[in-house]
């Protein structure tokens, strides 16, 4: 286990200044507050935040952060709290540590939803300050490298959450290293057997081709100096899970891969960088569609190189990257190499001119994921935004949009702005109408169309690659099924409130919103509309005297005009209009079918169709129901007569909408029984939907039946050809 003064000299190889006396109480402190805890190892639990600073010392980070990876477990796991970390070590160490605690007291179901929990608060702790980030990330490293010790139960799950979270979350700062070592520490723990087989291969591959890495290595050094430029090149062989992944990707065994060897070629300047690049491409034929420009379009996470294939020495394909040497400390480092922080106090030093890409990327993810997301979605959006393979492509006017693979126009209409989305209509994918669909491409130009008069369909969330799209998306068709509910339930109050012989006005019912437990009048409309409040409750919130009427007081309720349900207690459902009245009342809710303007179903076992006097059921969560008013399942919601709406059909008699019907068609037990009664139905227009048959006796079968009419009319139209029918012995419809 590191001493002290080990540390201490770690941190003094780069920070000269540093705070020694600081650094000596946070190591003295977590030492005791740790005491005789034992890691899984059977090693103290001190040694592990001792690690953890390690890592960091080896990315030159500042005081405050060392200190905070020395604390990072104190208040999760021991007794200390954050006010004497703060009044030991100051606010920020606080802050920080603070950050890094998991949440403990969830009163959550699932694990899935206390993992998206934990993430989200470390998430908005990091859109504070960055190196909490930075600690989360060495923390991780560590208990990967100790992931033996753990319990067999846990290791896939914490190699599965670093592989989904913290592996692209590195990638995505630009910390390449530590990205590639959690991938294959990860890989090593899910699937160790392509693991061994990987790392054999190599091995294998490594005996048989010889040195052929230092020569390449020697080389490219020899011919570049020859052309003046001074550079240091570096060769290596791809990670075992970089390896697999390609594998994976391209569905290709290992004895087809061709680039197994990548190199760096570190340059002193940006021409230096396009001068070697001639020089490559000179010397050895590029292999074509493998150069890319990160120097002139950077990645978002401020990742800049020069990437080209070429086919090298031994007939060898080589990959290449050739950049400066900052690019390289950037390409390695990623967000700890800005070092934000260098003040020896552990305070915030000068910023750098510009806000890291990479940081700036990462806050306005965390303010696109913390738009009011479950803890499942939330979970789902922060891996989709973390996945690292990009496209990159340009608005008209040439601004770049970074955008993951497969991405499409709804994606990238998101990422201009959310506006942009939600009223996108169509798209030109370089001047040329596309499909929205269409799977976009790097250097893509593309335009979106838009229409103030598009909502986003519910189906967009489906074709979105991007959590911002799917979650805006999600948030817009929420806001239309809330908008529907919110106006059924405006109307279902304006109707209680005359039932009662109460005024009605939306002013009222805002001030009475306190007293419901809501925020607007339109949260209390949208309520009532998906069932959660009664009406009664409305009125007696908005007019306290006002007493509801008893239950056997109730036995009324009207439909149109001064027409009324007639509830009677047993096995009876009658309906009863005075004379003169109608069912087609202004203030009756229009019903148009499955697909119409509100969120309507129609009963099972028999459905209604146009011509039935029909019953609307409120549903709590669902919407409305539609019974033909002789069905016998309405017997069931005899008691709750503030479900109960009066509802009728709005239906063009040009139309050609089909309504569900159920009938039981009783027949004769012969051949070709049942296709004469398929022909009746077909030769009558009806569409059969689903078939059911039982034998009542030897001689007859039933059969019960769902059909789709246009309207009563029709219905009846097929039922008297059925009964014309021979094999036909009775045919009956069925209402619930």
């Amino acid at each position: 286990m590191m001493r002290q003064y080990e540390l201490v000299e770690r941190v003094r190889r780069y920070n000269p200044n540093t705070d020694e006396a600081l650094l000596d109480r946070a190591y003295v402190y977590a030492m005791r507050a740790h005491g005789s805890q034992l890691r899984a190892s059977g090693d103290p639990y001190f040694s592990h935040p001792l690690e953890v600073a390690a890592i960091l010392t080896d990315l030159k980070l500042d005081d405050a952060t060392i200190v905070s990876a020395l604390l990072h477990d104190t208040i999760e796991d021991t007794s200390a709290t954050k006010a004497e970390i703060e009044r030991l070590f100051g606010h920020q160490i606080a802050t920080l540590v603070e950050g890094l605690t998991k949440i403990k007291k969830l009163d959550l179901v699932s694990k899935q939803a206390k993992q998206a929990e934990n993430l989200r608060k470390l998430l908005l702790a990091i859109a504070d300050d960055v190196r909490v980030l930075l600690v989360k990330l060495a923390d991780r490293l560590h208990n990967m490298r100790t992931l033996k010790w753990v319990p067999p139960e846990k290791r896939d799950r914490v190699a599965q959450e670093t592989l989904d979270i913290y592996a692209p979350l590195a990638a995505r700062m630009g910390m390449q290293d530590m990205r590639e070592e959690l991938e294959d520490l990860a890989f090593r723990q899910l699937s160790p057997e392509a693991y061994e087989s990987i790392t054999t291969r190599v091995s294998e591959l490594r005996q048989f081709n010889g040195p052929v890495v230092q020569e390449i290595e020697r080389e490219l050094k020899d011919e570049l100096a020859r052309r003046g430029i001074v550079a240091e090149v570096k060769g290596r062989e791809k990670r075992p899970f970089s390896i697999w992944g390609k594998m994976e990707r391209k569905a290709i065994g290992f004895e087809q891969l061709s680039d197994l060897y990548g190199f760096r070629v570190l340059v002193s300047s940006v021409e230096d960088c396009y001068r070697a690049l001639g020089v490559v491409h000179t010397k050895w034929a590029i292999v074509p569609g493998r150069f890319k420009d990160y120097i002139s379009t950077p990645k978002p996470n401020d990742y800049r190189s020069l990437h080209t294939t070429v086919v090298g020495p031994r007939r060898q394909r080589v990959e290449m990257q050739i950049r400066t040497k900052d690019m390289e400390e950037i390409a390695e480092y990623g967000i700890a190499a800005h070092a934000l922080y260098k003040d020896a106090s552990g305070a915030p030093g000068e910023m750098l001119s510009h806000e890291s890409r990479a940081y700036a990327w990462l806050r306005k993810t965390i303010e696109n994921l913390s738009q009011g997301l479950s803890p499942e979605e939330f979970l789902e959006h922060t891996k989709l935004e973390l996945f690292h393979d990009q496209v990159f492509c340009f608005t008209p006017k040439g601004r770049l949009i970074a955008l993951p693979r497969k991405a499409t126009p709804i994606d990238f209409a998101y990422a201009v702005h959310t506006d942009v989305g939600n009223t996108a209509v169509g798209c030109k994918i370089n001047g040329t109408i596309a499909p929205l669909v269409s799977e976009l491409k790097n250097g893509d130009e593309v335009e979106i169309i838009t229409s103030k008069a598009q909502t986003p369909p519910g189906a967009w969330e489906t074709i979105a690659v991007t959590g911002k799209a799917r979650a805006a998306v999600r948030r817009a068709t929420r806001a239309a099924v809330r908008a529907q509910y919110a106006g059924l339930g405006r109307k279902i109050t304006e109707r209680a409130f005359t039932r009662v012989g109460k005024p009605f006005t939306e002013d009222a019912v805002a001030k009475a919103t306190p007293r419901l437990a809501r925020a607007s009048a339109e949260d209390v409309f949208a309520a009532i509309g998906r069932g959660e409040i009664k009406t009664d409750d409305v009125i007696r919130a908005v007019y306290p005297d006002w007493v509801p009427p008893r239950p056997e007081e109730r036995a009324e309720r009207a439909v149109s005009g001064e027409g009324w349900f007639e509830l009677k207690r047993g096995h009876n459902l009658k309906f009863k209009i005075p004379e003169g009245s109608t069912s087609e009342r202004l203030d009756a809710i229009p019903i148009r079918g499955i697909n119409g303007d509100l969120p309507v179903r129609f009963a099972p076992d028999g459905g209604a169709v146009p011509g039935d006097r029909i019953v609307g059921i409120l549903t709590p969560g669902e919407g409305i129901t539609i019974y033909p008013i002789q069905s016998a399942s309405l017997q069931g919601f005899e008691d709750a007569p503030e479900r109960w709406l009066d509802v009728r059909w709005d239906v063009d008699e040009l139309s050609d909408g089909r309504f569900p019907a159920r009938i039981i068609v009783t027949a004769r037990n012969e051949p070709g029984s049942l296709a004469q009664i398929a022909g009746a139905i077909g030769d009558r227009g009806g569409n059969i939907d689903g078939l059911q048959m039982h034998a009542r006796s030897a001689d007859f079968h039933e059969m019960v039946i769902d059909v789709e009419v246009f309207d009563l009319r029709h219905l009846n139209a097929i039922i008297a050809d059925l009964k014309a029918r021979e094999v036909v012995s009775q045919v009956e419809r069925v209402n619930g």
